[in-house]
């Protein structure tokens, strides 16, 4: 039973950052009732980082509790766009893209959560696409869903509210988003929905909608943001995102890029490990431990969620022959200003290295294939490609370059 209080004390803490109805959640827990536990994720990309990833995790614990995992793949709600944080309107999909974004979605989140299958159920989690109710709603039945939100309410999510002051236009089919969300919550009668601490609004509507329907109200868990490799808000769209399904070496060299001032949150919520190590961790940086050694440590933790302990050693070996060799750098790059982003084309990158001395051979050598940054291959040299300090460049099978900008 101990052992029993400690796993619900973890699980509602750890990387938590708000429980509503939190008494509730726990008298629910300690019961022993089971508990239908939603969480959504909309394919609006081939791949998923690891800032979803401790959402996913923290649906691992509720699993590991024997709770029913009920996943809502948004392949309606990533059509019509997640307002959430956006400052401007976000574009339709394509129910091709969505397809296509599809394919691979399934064996990322099984890195995670138990997907096992029999020959027909799902062992341990319920799989829904949400197309199954939201396509076959009707006018009348869509209104109806609309009743359960006014405009003010509406107009309390901070974006809304931002660009509603600033005479920018919102469309009516954002505010549809957080009500589709809601509808999901109806539908699976979930108990417990979990997300991001940027969707808090968007899980708020859960309980909006299902008491529209005179259904008990979902409790709601938000987990806390994990920030890109650049210290922003990670995202796709800005290309500092460590994905899932990115290669030992291309993970292991993004962790290597962060900045020294993310590696205790990057151990909190990308790792398995305890409180207890991260604070001894904690400790080895304010005693005058090099943050270089200590974030090999936590490349190999990474990389070994995903691809095994043999993968993360190999990993950090690699690294370490890439930064034992002496290596030209770039001292300096000038930048493309996109919006707000200072990014720069592959074909540029490549010849400021020097390693390649004509644009038409720096061409035919990126769509060969021969360039990489951080593991990643890019072979359109017309790519737009963000960079950081000490983000590794690899020019041909044998030239490195570690980025020094001023």
């Amino acid at each position: 039973m101990l052992n029993k209080e400690k796993a619900i004390e973890n699980l509602l803490t750890r990387n938590v950052e708000e429980v509503i109805e939190k008494k509730h959640l726990e008298q629910a827990l300690l019961s022993g009732k089971k508990l239908r536990v939603k969480h959504g994720v909309d394919p609006t990309g081939e791949k998923i980082h690891i800032g979803r990833a401790v959402a996913l995790r923290k649906l691992k614990e509720f699993q590991d509790l024997g709770h029913k995992i009920i996943l809502i793949i948004g392949d309606f709600t990533a059509q019509i766009g997640d307002p959430s944080d956006k400052l401007s309107k976000r574009p339709f999909l394509t129910k091709e893209q969505i397809q296509k974004n599809l394919k691979n979605y399934l064996p990322q989140i099984g890195k995670i959560i138990d997907i096992k299958k029999t020959e027909v159920h799902y062992k341990k989690i319920e799989i829904h696409y949400n197309s199954e109710w939201l396509s076959k709603l009707d006018f009348r039945e869509t209104a109806e869903l609309a009743e359960s939100f006014s405009v003010n309410q509406m107009l309390h999510r901070r974006a809304f509210r931002e660009r509603f002051q600033k005479g920018e236009d919102i469309s009516l089919r954002e505010f549809m988003y957080p009500i589709m969300q809601g509808y999901d919550s109806v539908m699976v009668k979930a108990d417990v929905e979990i997300g991001g601490e940027d969707q808090l609004f968007n899980l708020m509507s859960g309980r909006v909608v299902q008491k529209h329907y005179g259904q008990k109200e979902q409790d709601i868990l938000t987990v806390r943001m994990l920030l890109g490799v650049d210290g922003r808000k990670m995202s796709t769209s800005w290309g500092n995102v460590i994905n899932i399904a990115d290669s030992q070496d291309e993970q292991f060299g993004k962790v290597m890029s962060l900045n020294d001032s993310q590696i205790i949150n990057y151990f909190r919520l990308a790792t398995g490990l305890s409180e207890k190590e991260i604070i001894a961790v904690e400790k080895e940086l304010k005693n005058g431990a090099n943050p270089r050694d200590i974030k090999l440590s936590l490349a190999n933790e990474i990389v070994s969620l995903y691809h095994g302990k043999a993968a993360g050693n190999e990993a950090e070996e690699n690294w370490k022959n890439i930064f034992s060799r002496k290596k030209p750098e770039i001292a300096e790059i000038t930048p493309l200003r996109i919006g707000i982003l200072l990014q720069w084309y592959a074909d540029d990158l490549v010849l400021k290295t020097r390693a390649i001395k004509s644009r038409s051979a720096a061409w035919r050598l990126i769509e060969q294939g021969g360039f990489q940054v951080n593991g990643e291959k890019i072979t359109d040299p017309r790519k737009s490609v963000n960079l950081i300090e000490e983000d590794i460049l690899k020019i041909g099978k044998k030239n490195f370059f570690r980025v020094k900008l001023k």
